[in-house]
């Protein structure tokens, strides 16, 4: 398997938000109801991320990684609203990628690239009750700093926790 990591493309976006959106109905299918990813289908997460990277590209990077040349998964960081950090906004892999090893590569380029933003930590938001997530960061060195907030995800307003990692 050879992984390849390089800077998104707008030609990238489309495939990004289906991956996008497969990634999340198989992360959240326990904590979210399934109609609720039928309704919002590969094409509105494509749509968004188009507009999103219209009006971030100066200031977010985005990441793809590929697979044997396919569209394995992807990360999205950028300035934070958090004072002295830099944010990890997005880390998802092709379901059938969970586990190969593609997700570690994606987050240990990520805190390198963070570190270009200049701040003395990196942070992140996941869903409290996603115990795969938390897991997965916290062998990548980032341990919950106290903060919660309760966010919509699909219009179900979910507990989150902040998660941070030197930089």
């Amino acid at each position: 398997m050879t992984v390849s990591l390089r800077p998104a493309e707008d030609d990238d976006l489309a495939a990004i938000g289906a991956l996008h959106h497969r990634s999340r109905a198989t992360a959240y299918a326990h904590l979210i109801p399934a109609e609720t990813f039928a309704a919002r289908g590969p094409e509105a997460m494509s749509a968004w991320w188009i507009e999103r990277w219209r009006w971030e590209r100066e200031t977010h990077r985005m990441t793809v990684a590929e697979v044997d040349g396919e569209l394995a998964g992807f990360t999205y960081l950028g300035p934070s609203e958090t004072e002295g950090a830099a944010e990890l906004y997005a880390i998802h892999l092709a379901p059938e990628r969970v586990g190969t090893g593609v997700g570690r590569r994606l987050m240990i380029d990520a805190l390198e690239r963070l570190g270009g933003f200049g701040a003395a930590r990196a942070v992140l938001w996941v869903l409290e009750d996603n115990a795969v997530a938390r897991r997965f960061y916290e062998k990548g060195g980032w341990l919950p700093d106290g903060a919660v907030r309760v966010a919509p995800v699909n219009d179900r307003d979910l507990p989150q926790l902040r998660y941070s990692h030197p930089l």
